[in-house]
């Protein structure tokens, strides 16, 4: 069989499958199941464009660290094929371990447990099924590989990751303020003592991709709707799998039954290999034909959640600097239980309080080095002539307040 494949991506262009492996990699249900899921959640009721996968984002990081390895290595540093073919499977499957919703539901589906933890398992099962040929991708995802650069291609704060779903989520919402030059990045990219460093003369790039992720934080994966809609899902699963607990029939497919009908902690989740199986199988449509259905489901607060989500009625939210009001608060909650004649507990799914943070820049962890022309590294922050770096190191928390529009207006 021919598995020498090009793909098509609206970002980049065609992009070459570059191994075997790497093909047979992308062709099994563990990858597939990506397609199923999107990148940007509930994203795409604000911005309509926001449809793009998974699938999509890990080929286009694949793309890029294939760029990356070519750049280091005409830069004369070596790094064998198995070296390369390792740390693009390594990207690759950086994501693999994301379930439907990705960020909306994940601890929803199941606690305890991050995505990182779930591709890393999903990984090692398949470095069992290809014969341990994965071996050294896993070491270089989990940062046990001895040469510490290629971890950091990965994951870091310069890493191919933000590279590509920084521009891929920029050129589906339509929000250009994302659009960073991440080829000129990639092209300026060296390494000094293990570690990845940028040229000086990538700087300024360097500081615009900060600048856009910042950006991109406020306008999309934190835009006020977007938090509407994400938290409206996740009080769908909390309040089916409250009935679901209770003995009350809720209807869902196979996959989600498995992890709405009976808690699984972490333990039993490590332990027991069925468990990450039918984790495997989940995607957005498990979700969207449960809500559907849902919709029409005989407990209130559960049907009406539903529908709203379906016909886009999504909370009101109030974003602040401030703790919200707990006289406001109150009253809301007195209005919900009167307005729809339920308990205070489960008025506590029409009003509601929450945070959210976001810092652009983690200094500390992973640093972005620049290789300054003397052959010295500095942080970004200290290279950098432009003092709005300082703040973006700083991590911002705001709180957020959700409610139905109605409860106010009427």
């Amino acid at each position: 069989m021919n598995k020498k494949k090009i793909i098509n991506d609206p970002v980049y262009g065609f992009i070459s499958i570059p191994t075997d492996l790497i093909f047979d990699l992308i062709e099994h249900p563990y990858f597939q199941r990506l397609r199923y899921i999107k990148q940007l959640g509930m994203t795409h009721l604000v911005y309509p464009g926001a449809l793009h996968t998974r699938f999509h984002h890990a080929l286009g990081a694949m793309y890029l660290m294939g760029m990356a390895i070519e750049t280091l290595r005409n830069k004369g540093h070596e790094i064998s094929h198995e070296e390369e073919e390792s740390v693009i499977i390594a990207i690759l499957l950086h994501d693999i371990g994301h379930g439907p919703f990705s960020h909306a539901l994940e601890e929803s589906i199941v606690a305890e447990i991050s995505h990182e933890d779930l591709s890393s398992m999903l990984m090692s099962k398949l470095n069992v099924q290809f014969g341990g040929k994965l071996t050294m991708a896993i070491e270089i995802f989990n940062g046990t590989y001895p040469r510490e650069f290629l971890h950091q291609l990965v994951s870091s704060q310069l890493d191919m990751d933000r590279m590509d779903y920084l521009n891929r989520d920029s050129f589906f919402t339509g929000v250009s303020e994302g659009v960073i030059s991440s080829h000129r990045i990639i092209k300026m990219l060296n390494v000094k003592g293990d570690h990845i460093a940028v040229e000086e003369k990538g700087i300024y790039s360097v500081e615009k991709f900060l600048i856009a992720r910042r950006l991109m934080y406020w306008q999309v994966y934190l835009h006020k709707t977007v938090i509407a809609a994400e938290q409206l899902l996740a009080k769908i699963l909390k309040r089916s799998r409250e009935l679901a607990l209770m003995g009350e029939t809720v209807f869902t497919t196979p996959a989600l039954s498995h992890f709405l009908k009976k808690p699984i902690n972490r333990e039993a989740f490590m332990k027991e290999g069925h468990h990450l199986e039918m984790f495997a199988t989940l995607d957005d449509t498990d979700i969207m034909a449960a809500v559907k259905v849902w919709a029409s489901h005989p407990d209130f607060v559960l049907s009406k959640l539903c529908s709203d989500l379906v016909h886009r009625e999504l909370y009101k939210v109030d974003i602040t600097n401030e703790a919200p009001d707990k006289h406001f608060i109150a009253k809301l909650t007195a209005l919900a239980v009167e307005k729809y004649s339920i308990t205070e507990h489960e008025a506590s799914y029409f009003v509601f309080e929450d945070v959210v943070r976001n810092n652009a820049y983690n200094s500390g962890d992973g640093n972005i080095r620049i290789l300054m022309k003397d052959g010295t590294i500095k942080d970004i922050t200290a290279a950098s002539d432009n003092s709005n770096l300082e703040a973006l190191a700083k991590t911002v928390k705001k709180f957020i307040l959700c409610y139905k529009k109605e409860l106010v207006s009427g």
